[in-house]
């Protein structure tokens, strides 16, 4: 008997349910259909009303002089984008979010991963000691901002000054409001509230590593500092895939913790391209200039996730 011919039967010789002389019963296409739509539906809907339609309509007004409120907007071209690259503080904002970002992204993940390394090790008090180095990533970086502002107030009234001063007898230090010192500043804070979380990502990853590996390498005669480079950093490589694209995606869109520490001060040196768009569009009322911006800063995100994620699978493959 062809498979065509047969009957799916019950104990009793019955056919079975769904199952006739003729065959196994096929659902119908629409049904399939049907639960594509009920499943995929509100996906596209979100998709398309969150993202698709704001991202046409800032397209649409990066060509036009559009302020957010008159009813007609007035097509002008290329001006707005011209007026990105002519604009000092836009520069400065730019500038400043790259160095942000590959600062954070390089700082986090040379702490991250020996302090992953050292977490793993069996000690006294090793839980309270993760979630002590987790414990930052918990607050809103707003919040931490705001806390750190007082800490590291220039003013002799600052915690920070006023230990120094109590300890050592040192002037204030301007730490917020020194161009050098307040880039510094944000980013030390940017990476004291991100390398316990991401210590623990690699942490996670670095309990899957079987520990046959190390047994073997310790037999073959292999140091600590032979097993770390050829066997733990090799297949951490998923993992580091994942953190420095989160470090990289949060860098480039970051807005709330240099806005909360320095106000983009002194002058712009601290001041984020995220920054930038919101006071054009909403301060300044220039949606044009701000939309003009934010396509720009798209396109440059997407090359840059693009280019770090093409770079890290190469040096994946080439480790793994």
């Amino acid at each position: 008997m062809t498979a065509a011919t047969d009957v799916i039967t019950n104990v009793d010789g019955t056919p079975a349910r769904g199952s006739d002389a003729r065959g196994p019963v096929r659902r119908l296409p629409w049904r399939s259909s049907a639960s594509s739509v009920i499943i995929y539906g509100p996906i596209i809907a979100v998709l398309v009303v969150l993202f698709l339609i704001p991202l046409g309509q800032s397209i649409y007004y990066s060509f036009t002089d559009f302020n957010g409120y008159s009813t007609t907007a007035k097509f002008v071209g290329l001006k707005n984008y011209a007026s990105v690259f002519a604009d000092p503080s836009l520069r400065a904002a730019l500038f400043f979010t790259i160095v942000y970002t590959f600062a954070t992204v390089i700082i986090v993940t040379i702490v991250a991963i020996p302090l992953a390394v050292i977490l793993d090790q069996k000690f006294r008090g090793r839980n309270f000691v993760r979630s002590m180095l987790f414990f930052p990533a918990i607050p809103s970086v707003a919040i931490l901002g705001l806390v750190w502002s007082f800490i590291l107030s220039p003013l002799a009234s600052g915690m920070l000054n006023a230990i120094l001063h109590a300890l050592f007898g040192l002037a204030p230090v301007p730490w917020l409001s020194d161009p050098l010192l307040a880039r510094g500043s944000v980013i030390f804070v940017a990476v004291w509230a991100q390398a316990g979380w991401h210590a623990v990502l690699y942490l996670a990853y670095l309990q899957s590593i079987p520990r046959d590996y190390y047994e073997a390498a310790m037999i073959d005669g292999a140091s600590t500092r032979q097993q770390f480079f050829y066997i733990t950093l090799p297949l951490l490589m998923p993992a580091m895939l994942i953190s420095q694209v989160l470090l990289t995606t949060a860098g480039l869109k970051v807005y709330d913790l240099p806005f909360t520490l320095t106000k983009g001060g002194p002058g712009y040196v601290t001041f984020t391209i995220t920054q930038g768009i919101l006071q054009n569009g909403l301060t300044l009322g220039q949606v044009g200039q701000a939309s003009a911006l934010s396509v720009l800063f798209m396109v440059f995100v997407i090359a840059v996730l693009v280019t770090q994620m093409v770079l890290s699978r190469r040096a994946e493959g080439r480790v793994l």
